[in-house]
Formats: structure tokens, C-alpha cells, sequence
């Protein structure tokens, strides 16, 4: 216990290391830089009575002006001024609510199926040809069918997080169901344990951790596609705000939300994680 911790504690050191020295970067990288024009333009505005103004910058953001940004998004996450200007914590919530629904009818759709492949090698080599022609396309390729056939943006949303999180949970179900030790299979056969509650007592405490890697695969995937999903058919959501930020050239409200994607996601692989070690067992 004393080791972990002690490992525990120079992890957060080197990661607070590197995070400074990435800071320290960022902020070297954007000072002010003056040039023989910048020169000339502040001699003009001082002849024609004017100020230069601020100091100028080669475009990126510094950590001032994100600090200033971060700060301004923060204070009021929920305000909502009309469809195409609303706060980052509505955008964040139309977003997790829209991965959550479709990764919840994935699971449902997913497990159950992935039990059936995992205790019927059968069905398992009837299902396989379409598994393998289904999963590598990729998940927005099926937007324009989804936007066509249920003309709503938000459910085709739904429906394209549902087709990118229901085969990582599928595979990992059945190989799960699959590798369940023979022996306890055989324990309870011989006790005459009818094959639902050999399936909910046996089965599925046996393969939870594999099935829990899978969800954690497909959660992680469906971030990823939400945003991507939500650029291309706009209105709300964290990717929405990212484009519609980025066509109002703010610059640093692009990289505050592209820093609230990575934190979003990292807590939901911290949830997934915690989830799958409490499943585990360990010898």
C-alpha cells in the first residue's frame, strides 16, 4: 500500500512537471513579438494620435487571453441567449445526453446479443459475416441514411452513437461469454441450473470485466463521434460549439472547448475504469 501510494505520488509530480514545462511552452511561444512593420504602424498611430493599443501577438492565443476565456465560459456555463449562442455547460449537456441514450440502447441491444454469440458457437458463425462487413464502417458515413430516413438531427445523432458503441460491446461481450471457465460451466450443469440463472449467476459475473472493457471501448469511441457528428449537422452540442465558435473566429473559445472535450472524456474512462476494477476479481 505504501509503495502505490509513494508510485502514486511521483506520477502526479511528473505529470505536474510536464504540464508546467508544456504552460511554459504555450507561454514563450506567444509573446509579443515587435518587427520593423509593427514599429512603423505604432509610429503612424502615435503621429495621427492614436494609441498602438495592446501588444501585438502572431495570432495564437496566450495564457492570458485563454485565462480570460476560461474564466468569462465558467462564470456562466448555463446562460442561453437563442439557438446559436448558448452556454458551454447546455452545449456540454445536449452532447453527454445524446452519447448517453445511444450507448444505453447500444448495451441493451449489444449484451443480450453478445451472450446469445458467446453460448452458441452456431449463431456465433451464422452472425459473424455481417458483424465483420457492419463493423468497419465508419459511424458517419451513416449520417446522411440517418438524416434522411428520421429527418431529425438530434435522433440521428442518438443513432450514429448507437452504431459506433454497439460493436465494441458486442465483440467483448461474446469473448467474455466465451472464455468462461469450463469448470464452473460444468458445476452448474451438474447441480441443474436451468440456463437463465446460469447465464445471471455464473455467466455474466464471470465475463463483467470483459464486458465492462467493451462499454469502456465504446464510450470512449462515441465521444469521439458525438463531436464530429454534432459539427456536421450543427445546432446544439459541444461540437456545434466548437464550429460555430471557430466560424466567429474566437480562437480561444476553441481550444476552452477542446480542453472540456478531453477533461469530459477522461472522467468518463475514469468512471468505466473504477466500474471495471470493482467487477474484477482478483486471486
Amino acid at each position: 500500500m505504501t509503495s502505490g501510494r509513494s508510485l502514486g505520488w511521483r506520477a502526479a509530480l511528473i505529470s505536474l512537471a510536464l504540464l508546467a514545462a508544456m504552460l511554459l511552452v504555450w507561454h514563450l511561444a506567444t509573446l509579443p513579438k515587435e518587427s520593423a512593420a509593427s514599429a512603423a504602424q505604432d509610429e503612424y498611430a502615435k503621429l495621427m494620435g492614436k494609441s498602438s493599443g495592446a501588444p501585438k501577438r502572431d495570432g495564437f492565443p496566450g495564457l492570458a487571453q485563454m485565462g480570460q476565456t476560461i474564466s468569462r465560459e465558467l462564470a456562466h456555463p448555463f446562460y442561453d441567449n437563442g439557438p446559436n449562442d448558448k452556454g458551454i455547460g447546455i452545449q456540454l449537456a445536449y452532447s453527454l445526453g445524446r452519447v448517453g441514450l445511444g450507448f444505453a440502447i447500444a448495451a441493451v441491444v449489444a449484451v443480450p446479443l453478445g451472450f446469445l454469440l458467446g453460448m452458441s458457437p452456431l449463431m456465433q458463425r451464422a452472425l459473424d459475416p455481417f458483424i465483420q462487413v457492419l463493423k468497419p464502417i465508419s459511424p458517419l458515413a451513416w449520417m446522411p441514411l440517418a438524416l434522411y430516413t428520421i429527418k431529425d438531427s438530434s435522433v440521428s445523432g442518438v443513432f450514429v452513437i448507437f452504431i459506433c458503441s454497439v460493436w465494441p460491446m458486442l465483440m467483448n461481450t461474446a469473448f467474455g461469454v466465451a472464455s468462461v471457465r469450463r469448470d464452473w460451466l460444468n458445476v452448474a450443469k451438474t447441480l441443474e441450473v436451468r440456463p437463465l440463472r446460469r447465464a445471471l449467476l455464473v455467466i455474466l459475473p464471470a465475463a463483467a470485466p470483459t464486458i465492462l472493457t467493451g462499454m469502456r471501448i465504446s464510450m470512449g469511441i462515441a465521444w469521439l463521434v458525438i463531436v464530429a457528428a454534432e459539427m456536421l449537422v450543427g445546432g446544439t452540442g459541444i461540437g456545434y460549439f466548437v464550429w460555430n465558435e471557430w466560424n466567429n473566429l474566437s480562437l480561444t473559445s476553441v481550444i476552452f472547448a477542446i480542453l472540456v472535450i478531453g477533461v469530459t472524456g477522461m472522467v468518463l474512462d475514469l468512471i468505466f475504469a473504477r466500474l471495471q476494477r470493482m467487477v474484477t476479481y482478483v486471486e
